[in-house]
């Protein structure tokens, strides 16, 4: 799906990573939520006509894994294999993720070359030989500090995210020096003020990196479900180091220069702020280490609620996507997600506001808007979509309104990723458009049959369609199949080429559609909602 052309030739790709995912269980829609947002963001970045690497995969290794492994009768590889394939890739697919790679961390390609980055950090001097004690949770896969565990009952201490016991280990590890690095890494934070966002966010992180950085345990003895310690087979490498690697695996690091150098580092990391300290502390002081370039910026998205418990199997608040996509169709949910919830913020899900949004914005508003426009071109020009003759005012007012809704959503979606300002600023447009034809009336100057009249609602509804040729190109990446269908019922495409080839800063540019395209009424973009199975 990346775009390719010699204009691109020696440019570095826009480079965006989804964190892969722990294959303990199927995806739900937090997995999902943060996935579909790097789609739209990649999508809009392709759609600029830029070089774009779209990652996402999976994270194997662990005592996570290994253990519910165990639990289901299979070895970790069975189980992993039998997840991604029938899970974990199938959902990307039904929700149109475009993604250009998929690392699974069990691939050769990425194994061979952690054990090489961390052998490289031991030649360095990086990692040195110890010992450690503390409370250990299994589903973070992270040692904890004492202030941060909840309090159970019998004086048993609780993950702050799991809200499940935590487990005392203690082991002979392999650790790197990560404390020399908070200096570093506060210096960091100072000059570049966007690397890790949103503000809240940043603002953690800094306070945790003050507080002073205690040197990271980077291998396990304890189990044997990873990779191998190069220098010392009886450890396997932490699994968080592991997996942080593929970003730079999955794009040719120590395999393919070229590639890596075109690629790395990434523009944008997403990741959930549950693992927001892994990749804006752990990740760019390994990188630090190695002397390679930290990514562009970390953002950091809230937690999906229900009930007021972020949304996860161990919570129990698990919800498939595919249950909502049944009822709502796969568009709608792209779309309903990122326009509902501020990006970076918590937000809360529930069937109701998904209904309602679904009925007032995306069927009453806009697939409204695009049935009623072919319709009249159809019923009062047979279909070919007359040219603009009588411009005025309220044209000028539109087209206008479109220029400044097309820099909006760009700078938003594009470089804010402030998805749901960027939706907003084009639903805008819409009402705009819909107020335009309840001002205008041209169901009233069709009546008229003088030639002024004429000429009056050949304009009204030129100026409709190419509106909507616009919204069909600024909503491709959130909805590419209903905007694939407006694309084609305007006759778009034997004039203009195809969907995917226009370009967001060149839409809003007024005039684009040509008169005489053939506009044919299509089905219809947003059904009725039948009322839910098991809402």
């Amino acid at each position: 799906m990346a775009a390719t052309g010699s204009e691109q030739q020696g440019t570095k790709a826009f480079y965006v990573s989804t964190p892969i995912y722990y294959v303990n269980d199927a995806p739900h829609l937090g997995h999902a939520y943060t996935t579909v947002a790097g789609d739209v963001l990649t999508r809009w970045h392709r759609q600029r006509g830029e070089k774009v690497w779209y990652l996402t995969g999976t994270d194997e290794h662990g005592q996570k894994i290994m253990r519910t492994a165990e639990a289901n009768g299979v070895t970790p590889q069975e189980w992993c294999d039998k997840l991604v394939e029938e899970a974990w890739k199938p959902l990307w697919e039904h929700l149109e993720i475009a993604n250009d790679d998929f690392i699974r961390t069990t691939q050769p390609r990425h194994t061979a070359r952690v054990q090489e980055f961390v052998q490289d950090l031991y030649d360095k001097g990086e990692i040195y030989q110890g010992g450690y004690e503390g409370p250990y949770c299994v589903g973070c896969e992270e040692y904890k500090t004492p202030g941060e565990l909840l309090d159970g009952e019998n004086g048993v201490k609780l993950c702050p995210i799991h809200k499940r016991p935590v487990e005392m280990l203690k082991e002979e590890n392999y650790f790197f020096k990560l404390s020399e690095y908070g200096p570093k890494l506060l210096e960091y934070y100072e000059r570049h003020p966007g690397f890790i966002q949103p503000e809240s966010a940043r603002n953690e992180v800094i306070n945790f990196v003050k507080q002073g950085l205690q040197d990271l345990s980077i291998s396990r003895s304890t189990f044997d479900w990873g990779i191998k310690v190069p220098w010392d087979d009886k450890h396997i490498i932490y699994v968080w180091v592991d997996a942080l690697l593929n970003y730079a695996t999955a794009v040719g690091y120590g395999a393919d220069q070229a590639k890596f150098e075109s690629t790395f580092p990434a523009d944008v990391h997403l990741v959930g702020k549950d693992i927001l300290r892994f990749h804006a502390v752990i990740w760019p002081a390994m990188l630090m280490a190695n002397g390679l370039p930290l990514p562009g910026r970390i953002a950091a998205n809230g937690w999906l609620m229900v009930g007021g418990e972020k949304m996860s199997k161990s919570n129990l608040t698990g919800i498939s996507p595919r249950q909502l996509t049944e009822h709502f169709g796969v568009d709608a949910y792209r779309w309903y997600f990122l326009r509902a919830i501020q990006f970076g913020q918590d937000g809360s899900f529930s069937w109701e506001d998904f209904s309602a949004r679904y009925t007032s914005e995306l069927a009453n508003d806009f697939g409204n808007l695009a049935s009623r426009v072919a319709a009249m071109v159809g019923k009062y020009f047979g279909g070919t979509l007359p040219g603009a003759t009588a411009h005025g005012p309220a044209e000028q007012a539109l087209a206008d309104s479109l220029a400044r809704t097309v820099a909006d959503a760009d700078e938003k979606i594009g470089e804010q990723l402030d998805f749901s300002a960027g939706i907003l600023a084009v639903f805008d447009f819409i009402k705009q458009v819909n107020g335009y034809l309840t001002e205008q009336e041209p169901w009233k100057v069709a009546k008229d049959s003088s030639e002024q009249a004429q000429a009056r609602l050949a304009t009204i509804l030129y100026t409709a369609a190419e509106s909507l040729r616009a919204i069909a190109v600024l909503l491709n990446p959130v909805m590419p199949t209903t905007s694939e269908k407006l694309w084609l019922s305007l006759g778009a495409e034997p004039r203009l080429g195809p969907l995917a080839a226009q370009r967001v800063q060149d839409t809003g540019t007024w005039g684009t559609l040509p008169a005489g395209a053939t506009v044919t009424k299509g089905e219809i973009l947003f059904p009725r909602l039948e009322e839910p199975k098991n809402a």
